[in-house]
């Protein structure tokens, strides 16, 4: 029984979740559109219900990504380890760490 119940609001949840993100573009452009019109501008409340193409979206990202990418210097990409010699520290001896115990 609770299996059952748990797999319904799971299903619930999921559906109420599609359906409001389904449904977030038309109140986006609903409350545009409503702006607009208290706003008064009638000329550009026309344009409100068209969408970029894609094409257009494909230009804008080339332009960013090609903007993002050109700020950066290239850099050298070649990892060098060099290995360093430590002196010798007691702290970290193995002779020091066993316990002796004496009678």
């Amino acid at each position: 029984m609770i299996a059952i119940v748990g797999y319904v609001i799971v299903f619930t949840a999921l559906v109420f979740l599609y359906l409001v993100f389904n449904n977030i573009p038309r109140a986006i452009k609903f409350f545009v559109r409503l702006s607009l019109k208290k706003n008064k501008n009638d000329e550009h409340c026309d344009k409100c219900g068209e969408f970029m193409t894609g094409v257009e979206n494909a230009a804008i990202a080339a332009a960013l990504f090609i903007y993002f990418n050109e700020m950066h210097d290239e850099e050298n990409t070649v990892i060098t380890i060099k290995k360093v010699k430590k002196d010798y520290s007691p702290w970290s001896s193995r002779i020091h760490s066993i316990n002796t115990f004496q009678r």
